[in-house]
């Protein structure tokens, strides 16, 4: 190994080319701080090359697949299912590729220096970066871990690696599964469940908890699809063992004091995620950590050494690119001077099932234990006209209000167009929006928008496309 002579000094040194990381380093360059960015693999970390943009891509094309079925009734021709995933892969090698280079412009536009090596600490102000045979030390001011989290096997499960997959792995597949089981308790599950389906994959979803962690109503909503689909569903589970016979898995679990088995081919497992930090040498020098060992840090992202930081799945939960990206913009700018915070209140919580889901601001169950009195209603998409054109007629949009002050408190959607639509519900709930505050402006027509407008209106008996229920006396809506 070569040892460099000189220890170079930096302003600020980020470790980690993810979504928290590298959107870091742009903001901090674009307010005039020298920036290092460091990176042991690829750009863009595990979120662009083996989790974020590969399993949507997986979930987009079951969804392009599940719509196919519907162009029949328009006329065009009928197309063979297929279980040939590696277009697919092609595919995702190539946006891969084309987004990793995306993002080292970026850094190499806005003048960030980018090294290729793993990074250790070597004291509270100096970092060594290995890259094969040569090593680098580096002092710097400033320094913020964006190192994100890794999955891992849950204990005494064995990975099979043929039919046993993490988060990380399944997306690699080159074949749809005959009979893919799903266990877990995350979005991901969920995601992972309803995207092979589609593709054409028997599915049993083996839920660890007793029931799903969304609002009751689109807990419900995920149950009836999930029957709909003939998926199966099992909740309470606990695995206890794996084992592969031929080309099968049989899966030993327990259901309360039940013990019983399940055979599949193949077997997706959520896991739990784990801070990336166990070659930083993190301890050496002292930093403090949670109980399940991620980075402790403040409001203000720091860390227990007051010039490291730490943003995104280092910190815990939740873990989203979302939660990494907003911290990144906001550390960078606070180093710069800026008086910016993290708020994570209405952070949106979405899963790019099929259909996909939404939910921002608090459940039904929680505005009854916060508020004296609420107000719900949820607008059902098939009473919409642009979803009956395409065909997605599955869920709905459901509005939770301060029937006192008529504020907005929760909006949650399962159907198509939820992603999109959840940036708009996070707007509402972040300016504290009145019920007159929706019902106001106008919205295209035909469009899924219109939903979230009907929804509203519902709430005091006025949305057009629903069947009014009546008060006993039938008697007609007064308007305040």
């Amino acid at each position: 190994m070569v040892v460099g002579e000189i220890c170079q000094e930096r302003d600020l040194i980020i470790i980690g080319g993810g979504p928290g990381g590298y959107t870091a380093a742009i903001r901090a360059a674009q307010l005039g701080i020298n920036v290092t960015l460091i990176e042991k693999d690829k750009m863009g970390g595990i979120c662009l090359n083996k989790a974020c943009i590969p399993s949507k891509l997986y979930a987009y094309t079951g969804k392009k697949k599940v719509e196919m079925r519907h162009l029949e009734n328009l006329g065009f021709p009928k197309i063979d299912n297929f279980s040939d995933l590696t277009p697919i892969l092609n595919y995702k090698e190539k946006i891969s590729k084309t987004l990793q280079r995306g993002i080292q412009s970026l850094c190499k536009g806005n003048q960030i220096e980018v090294i290729t090596g793993k990074a250790t600490f070597l004291s509270k102000n100096r970092i060594g970066v290995e890259n094969r045979h040569q090593f680098d030390i580096f002092e710097f001011k400033q320094a913020i871990i964006a190192t994100g989290s890794i999955p891992k096997m849950q204990k005494g499960i064995a990975n099979t690696q043929n039919r046993m997959f993490l988060s990380h792995e399944i997306f690699n597949l080159n074949e749809v599964p005959e009979h893919l089981i799903v266990y877990g308790n995350d979005y991901i599950a969920l995601e992972v469940a309803t995207t092979f389906h589609a593709l054409g994959a028997k599915i049993t979803i083996l839920w660890e908890n007793s029931e799903l962690p969304f609002d009751r109503s689109i807990n419900k909503e995920f149950l009836r699809i999930f029957k709909k689909k003939k998926i199966q569903w099992i909740n309470s589970v606990s695995l206890q063992t794996v084992e592969e016979k031929d080309d099968r898995l049989i899966l030993t679990i327990s259901i309360g004091s039940e013990v019983s088995e399940i055979t599949g081919t193949h077997l997706f497992i959520s896991g739990t995620r784990l801070p990336n930090i166990k070659e930083l040498g993190l301890e050496r020098i002292g930093m403090e950590f949670l109980k399940e060992g991620f980075i402790k840090i403040n409001k203000n992202l720091e860390t227990s050494i007051p010039n490291i930081y730490a943003i995104g799945d280092v910190t815990g939960t939740p873990f989203l690119a979302v939660k990494a990206i907003k911290q990144g913009k906001v550390i960078a700018e606070r180093l710069a001077g800026c008086n910016s915070e993290v708020d994570l209140t209405f952070l949106p919580e979405i899963a790019h099932t099929i259909p996909p889901m939404a939910s921002v601001g608090l459940s039904e169950d929680d505005a009854k234990r916060a508020y004296k009195d609420i107000r719900t209603n949820q607008f059902s998409l098939a009473s919409n006209g642009y979803s009956m054109i395409t065909g997605e007629k599955d869920g709905f949009i459901k509005i939770i209000s301060d029937a006192e002050k008529d504020i907005i408190l929760g909006i949650h959607m399962i159907g198509d167009g939820a992603v999109e639509l959840s940036s708009t519900f996070v707007q509402l709930l972040e300016m504290a929006a009145k019920e007159e505050d929706v019902k106001f402006p106008l919205y295209a027509h035909p469009s899924m928008n219109e939903g979230l407008l009907e929804a509203v209106e519902g709430l005091v008996g006025l949305s057009i496309h629903t069947i009014p229920k009546r008060n006993k006396k039938n008697e007609p809506i007064q308007l305040s």
